[in-house]
């Protein structure tokens, strides 16, 4: 019984937690959204923002290649693990 509570109270805590995850992504694409509109009306704040944002693409570049990279693998190795799924429900298919 104290296990079933434990289950039921984690779900709740993880549902609350996504709800609030959503509304903070909410918040910021609207916040984000108005700025944009704001900051497109003026082609000098446009060309700052290139500056900055090429600036800072500059500097941190190495970082940025190296967690690409790292979200790369990651993919490859998501897919080979899943080929590797599919391949053994087709045969457990097979022998049944």
């Amino acid at each position: 019984m104290k296990q079933a509570h434990k289950v039921m109270q984690h779900n709740k805590d993880s549902l609350s937690k996504e709800i609030f995850k959503g509304s903070i992504a909410s918040a910021v694409v609207y916040s984000g959204s108005k700025v944009m509109s704001i900051a497109v009306k003026n082609p000098i704040v446009v060309f700052g923002l290139g500056v900055v944002s090429g600036f800072l693409i500059h500097k941190y570049r190495k970082d940025i290649i190296a967690s690409t990279t790292k979200v790369v693998d990651a993919g490859k190795d998501f897919v080979l693990q899943q080929k590797e799924n599919l391949e053994d429900l087709v045969a457990e298919t097979k022998e049944n």
